[in-house]
Parts: C-alpha cells; structure tokens; sequence
C-alpha cells in the first residue's frame, strides 16, 4: 500500500462555508481522491494532516499553532515511508491581519518543500516526491469571515503562477486547483462539496500518474 501524506488547512479540511461542521471523508477533496484511486485499482491510503487556519510560515496571532512550518519535518518522520507528499496551503497567507502578497505565500511553500526534504527519516526511506496544488483564488469574502479575509481576493492575484515557479525551481509537481474547482459563493474562500467532487476527481488523474513514477521510476505516456 502506498501512503500519501496531505498537509493543508480548512479547504481540505473540508470546512463547510459559513458553519463549524465538515464534510464527510467521502465528500472532501482527499477521500474522494483516495476513493477514485483504490476504485482504479491503486492500493493507497490518505494521510490527512489538515489545520483551520493553518498558514505556510508565519504565526496566527489570535490562535497558537497555525504556523505551517513548525513540526512539520517531525510528521513526515512520523508518517514514513511516504509515496507522496501533497501541501495546498497559502489561503490564509492572505488574512487581513497579514500584509503579504503571492510571492511571499509561494516563499513560505518554498520553505515548507525544504523542511520536508530536510525530514530525519530512516536511512533506507525515501525522500517522497512533492506536489505543490495552488488554491482556487479567493473572491471577494462574505458572511462571518468577512473581516478575517478582507483584502484577500486582491492579495492572491497570481499566487498559482508564483507556486508554479517555487515548484519548477524546486523540482516539484504542480497543480493548480483553480483550473477545476472555484471558491464558494458563500463566503468567498472555502469549497462547497461539489467543488471538493470536482478537484478530487482531478487530483486523483494527477496523483496515479506520481504513484506510478514512484513504483516504476517511468512517468505513464
């Protein structure tokens, strides 16, 4: 069985817009994807390690925790062996209470692929293979978030172009959730479930391909 390890915040933790409450695992993004790849005949398991909140380097003010980078080395050492690690974090970058742009959010994943690579993993593992998904880009927020994302919409132009690069300097994979899914009319920044539908069904087309790069070494063509 090959593990995926996910590491993301309420987008894939299947945070329902303008509630508390979350979706299934079957709903969200990372069950649907893991459904359609076993249903396909991969043998794998989803390792979901999704935050509310949490940002790729810097600090929540008002919640403890949130700061991606922080243990995030240590969870890979926990998971492995991995077959791929998936990080689609950069959404809360673009808080009101932060001043930062997409290329300070492509910056701090830049930061979070080396501690992963840098993971003190056993001699004889593998350093997994990394796929970077960009967000779906924010809307103008809504309802009780509002105030907490105000400005967001405008801080995330062009943050997927800006992951892209991070991912090729890098060596990474790439997607760009926005090419398939779209942020909720609700409050702007979070998926409705048929959103979460769309991007797993895509990301597990994406992901057999990785899977079968890291058995074979030959990516499918």
């Amino acid at each position: 069985m090959q593990q995926i390890f996910l590491y993301g915040d309420s987008l894939s933790w299947g945070l329902i817009p303008e509630t508390r409450r979350r979706l299934r695992f079957d709903e969200r993004w990372p069950g649907v994807m893991e459904t359609a790849l076993n249903t396909a005949g991969r043998r794998v398991r989803v390792i979901e390690d999704c935050l509310n909140g949490r940002r790729t380097v810097w600090d929540d003010p008002f919640k403890p925790g949130r700061k991606g980078i922080d243990g995030l080395a240590q969870r890979i050492e926990s998971h492995s062996p991995l077959a791929l690690v998936i990080v689609m974090l950069g959404s809360n970058d673009f808080q009101s209470m932060h001043p930062h742009n997409a290329w300070h959010s492509a910056q701090g994943l830049g930061a979070l692929v080396n501690a992963i690579r840098q993971a003190p993993i056993e001699p004889d593992m593998p350093v997994a293979p990394i796929l970077l998904v960009a967000p779906p880009p924010q809307q103008e927020p809504r309802g009780t978030i509002a105030p907490k994302f105000v400005g967001g919409d405008r801080k995330c132009i062009g943050h997927a172009a800006a992951c892209r690069e991070v991912a090729d300097t890098l060596g990474c994979h790439f997607f760009d959730a926005g090419t398939v899914a779209e942020v909720s009319q609700i409050d702007g920044v979070h998926l409705d479930a048929d959103q979460h539908a769309r991007l797993g069904a895509a990301l597990a087309k994406v992901v057999d391909g990785l899977l079968l790069e890291a058995l074979t070494g030959v990516l499918p063509g």
